[in-house]
């Protein structure tokens, strides 16, 4: 007999939930990385402040998360290479071992007692409506979940966090475009606990809608809306995937009919040998091909949208061609990047139907028919009210043409684009089993999908 949804959960928030010895250390750590950061602003040339906002600000991080999120605010009338320029200043006085990111502006991540950093500098604005970089919102989250949430309800926001990252819909990275902390927090606040929410997501019927301070009637192409309660311009939910959703909708009915924490714990599938994939491959009587290239040197939130623009484009053609895509996906580490597709057509016939006018549209009609009469193509020969040949075609495999200058036709990411016209392979049939080396996790979980 299974135990109960109330049994399962318990024990996963105690497990998730900080200890009295962890949120001390984090608390000193905090006050410790406060006090550099406010030494370091006293020796700048403008005003400044220093604030903490996420998980560890509201209370609501997983136990055994490493990670402080500090921002130091700036006057909205500076400008954005003045604040660029203090906030390396600061970074680099107070992370001295740090390093250098960039998302829409630099800032400094580093490590202080054990924690890891990121110190991020920002517009100090009247509110969320006057921003002038993304982040400068991020304050006003914190305020807002932060005058609302409640210890109890911070520990239903590290349980459906620890569910999300189970079910693998957690972050709002554009590798995952899953559900970010902030909105896991306004779900929470909104169904008032996990369970409410679970309960009501079975039976979601998307476009869902939220708007927590009844901002209006903003219009949101997005299968989720969580109307940003400090920018009603915003919806929060909007890097979520249809997929993440109908993912969490699912797991949600998985755990009330049958509770397990095997639900709130990430899990990848076996890895696939080469002569794993070559039997995976065997077995479907498809046709994979996979688009191989060196990884653009760019940040994920950067890669991952330009790799799913090439493999959309790549695909698009593959099926306008004839070759009946069944699925695809993008595969990419660090140093390699693969556009991979199905194909369900091997090989095409080594001719093809190329349509004219009808026959009645005299001009244009006529200059098909002489276009083609003195050619190698069958035909030209009335069908129906127009002229038909059959020419030879100049790709019949889905290989070739991805081979050939067509895949430069197709929709690519300029990065990817640019990698591609420098160098790439492209392998078919059982030779994309060399990949499992690099993506046996990632090929295991394609051809055994799951929810």
């Amino acid at each position: 007999m299974s135990e109960s949804v109330e049994t399962v959960c318990r024990r996963v928030r105690e497990r998730v939930s900080p200890d009295a010895d962890e949120q001390a250390r984090m608390e000193a750590a905090v006050a410790d990385l406060t006090d550099r950061i406010e030494a370091a602003i006293d020796d700048l040339p403008v005003a400044a402040d220093v604030i903490q906002v996420g998980s560890t600000a509201r209370g609501t991080w997983l136990a055994g998360d490493r990670d402080i999120d500090v921002f130091v605010r700036f006057p909205a009338d500076i400008d954005r290479a003045d604040l660029e320029e203090y906030g390396l200043e600061v970074g680099r006085e107070v992370l001295p071992d740090g390093r250098e990111e960039y998302a829409e502006h630099p800032y400094t991540v580093g490590e202080i007692d054990g924690f890891d950093v990121d110190l991020v500098p920002c517009y100090d604005v009247a509110d969320a409506s006057e921003i002038q970089s993304a982040v400068d919102r991020t304050p006003f989250h914190t305020a807002y979940v932060e005058e609302r949430l409640d210890e109890a309800l911070a520990g239903e926001v590290r349980l459906c966090k620890q569910f999300c990252t189970g079910i693998g819909v957690y972050g709002s990275d554009l590798r995952t475009r899953g559900f970010s902390g902030y909105l896991v927090e306004l779900l929470i606040l909104e169904y008032g606990g996990f369970r409410e929410l679970v309960e009501a997501a079975a039976d979601w019927r998307p476009p869902v809608r939220f708007d927590p301070e009844g901002h209006g009637e903003t219009t949101f192409e997005d299968p989720l809306v969580v109307v940003d309660p400090t920018d009603p311009e915003r919806n929060v939910a909007a890097v979520a995937a249809p997929d993440s959703v109908a993912r969490f909708q699912h797991y949600a009915r998985e755990l009330l009919a049958d509770p397990r924490e095997s639900l709130f714990v990430p899990s990848d599938p076996d890895p696939l040998d080469a002569a794993g994939v070559e039997a995976a491959v065997e077995s479907r009587g498809t046709t994979p091909v996979a688009v191989v290239f060196d990884t653009p040197d760019l940040v994920e939130d950067d890669l991952y949208p330009q790799l799913r623009k090439s493999l959309g484009g790549v695909v698009g053609e593959l099926d306008r061609r004839g070759f009946g895509v069944l699925r695809s996906r993008v595969l990419a580490d660090d140093d390699r990047s693969v556009l991979f597709a199905e194909c369900q057509v091997p090989q095409l016939p080594a001719v093809e139907r190329h349509e004219g006018p009808p026959v009645h549209v005299r001009d244009h009609a006529g200059s098909f028919f002489e276009a083609y009469a003195d050619g190698d193509a069958t035909g030209p020969f009335v069908d129906g009210d127009r002229y038909v040949v059959e020419r030879e075609r100049s790709v019949r495999t889905p290989e070739a043409l991805l081979a050939s200058d067509a895949i430069f036709d197709v929709a690519l990411g300029v990065a990817v684009e640019r990698q591609l016209r420098a160098d790439y392979s492209v392998l078919s049939g059982t030779d994309v089993a060399s990949l499992a080396d690099r993506f046996g996790t990632e090929l295991a979980a394609y051809f055994d999908p799951r929810p």
